[in-house]
């Protein structure tokens, strides 16, 4: 018998990456970063009339939505920026491979060419 099968209740010890994520888990976990509130949002579970809490409630999910849209068409600019600039950097490269290959060519006609002052 193998030692795995005569002591099925031992366990091995965790790789490196294993103790790296729950290390990292516990770092984000337990930082500040996670403890701020959010600027524009209210704390609605100080309100004790249900009606109160409610409107509250709703209005963090407006801010929410309207971040979200804002945010939403930030990135679209972003991503139609980086588009466009792409589609430009891509015509300049089929601008330059055409070039680098006229440039060959004319290169090797000239190694073809002898030269005319060479004596024989």
């Amino acid at each position: 018998m193998t030692p795995e099968r005569q002591r099925p209740w031992r366990r091995t010890w965790p790789s490196g990456t294993q103790f790296l994520r729950v290390g990292v888990f516990f770092v984000v976990l337990l930082s500040p970063v996670a403890a701020q509130d959010i600027r524009g949002l209210e704390v609605c579970t100080a309100e004790k009339q249900m009606e109160r809490r409610t409107g509250c409630l709703q209005s963090n999910i407006e801010f929410l939505q309207q971040a979200l849209v804002k945010l939403a068409r930030e990135t679209q600019d972003k991503m139609t920026t980086a588009n466009r600039d792409l589609a430009a950097a891509r015509a300049e490269i089929a601008t330059l491979k055409s070039t680098v290959n006229k440039l060959a060519d004319e290169l090797t006609q000239l190694k073809a060419k002898p030269e005319p002052n060479s004596k024989k």
